[in-house]
């Protein structure tokens, strides 16, 4: 069976042919081409296309390739489960959803900069993968600090002395809530990637530390409470309709907003606003 996609992959277009060749299809063969070509050599090589737009093997609201592939083809693993998550947060640029997230978008990044043959990628990119996979099935609990002495002082370490010593709060913390009160104006299409490159900070540690100065929320969340917010506050003072406070709050589609403003608020926009207007 072929498999065809856009050439210059990076994270879903390796970890989709590794699937495919672990788990689906070991005799697959996968084509990387241009863009535009992609479809007409399709046809041309009876292949089927992936990780593009227009075809079934794609992606879907907040969901990649990967994702869907595991749906498609019914794989039940709690290890392929893990990777997926990793995978996703790396290919969206949602860094904040898995730790290991920043560090795969890191390691493929810097690959595809090394090496321009994306055959030769792919062959590196499947022993990457296989790695990931042993680590999401046998060792995702294991902690780098195993000795039961440096464990015992980090513990230490996190129970008393970090807690008791607050520090205050780092000036990106500020130049952070500037650059999210700018996307208010917009439609809030900041992501944790953007706010890395532009403050300049590793995004794995901005990740990690965000929570401690944003209301306790992942950078995702945050961002989410604001679109939440800002797309009430339009339901109360416009009369735009729903699809438009949609997009202009960063939603990709209809109901993907209806599906997060109901876990934010409890109920759907349709309701709030017509319970709204009866105040």
């Amino acid at each position: 069976m072929k498999w065809i996609t856009r050439e210059h992959p990076k994270i879903d277009r390796i970890a989709c042919p590794w699937l495919i060749k672990r788990f689906i299809d070991p005799d697959a063969e996968i084509i990387y081409v241009p863009f535009e070509q992609v479809t007409s050599k399709a046809k041309e090589l009876d292949a089927i296309p992936f990780d593009l737009p227009g075809v079934e093997y794609s992606h879907y609201a907040d969901q990649c390739t990967f994702d869907y592939f595991l749906k498609k083809h019914q794989l039940k693993d709690v290890a392929l489960d893990r990777m997926a998550t990793i995978i996703r947060g790396a290919d969206t640029d949602r860094l904040d959803i898995a730790p290991q997230a920043a560090g795969l978008s890191a390691i493929f990044l810097g690959l595809s900069q090394n090496i321009k043959n994306d055959q030769e990628l792919l062959e590196l990119g499947l022993k990457v993968y296989d790695g990931l996979y042993t680590w999401a099935k046998h060792l995702h609990q294991q902690k780098h600090t195993q000795a039961p002495v440096e464990q015992l002082l980090l513990d230490v370490y996190h129970k008393y002395l970090k807690v008791a010593s607050p520090k205050k709060a780092p000036q990106w913390t500020k130049e952070l809530k500037e650059m999210i009160q700018d996307q208010m104006d917009t439609n809030m299409s900041l992501s944790l990637q953007q706010v890395s490159d532009e403050l300049e900070i590793n995004a794995a540690y901005l990740s990690r530390e965000f929570s401690k100065y944003f209301d306790n929320l992942s950078f995702g969340d945050y961002i989410r409470k604001m679109r939440i917010e800002k797309a009430m506050l339009l339901m109360e003072t416009t009369n735009y309709l729903l699809t438009e406070i949609a997009y202009l709050t960063g939603f990709s589609d209809q109901s993907h907003f209806n599906r997060i403003f109901k876990k934010q608020t409890g109920q759907n926009p349709s309701a709030y606003r017509k319970n709204g207007k009866k105040k």
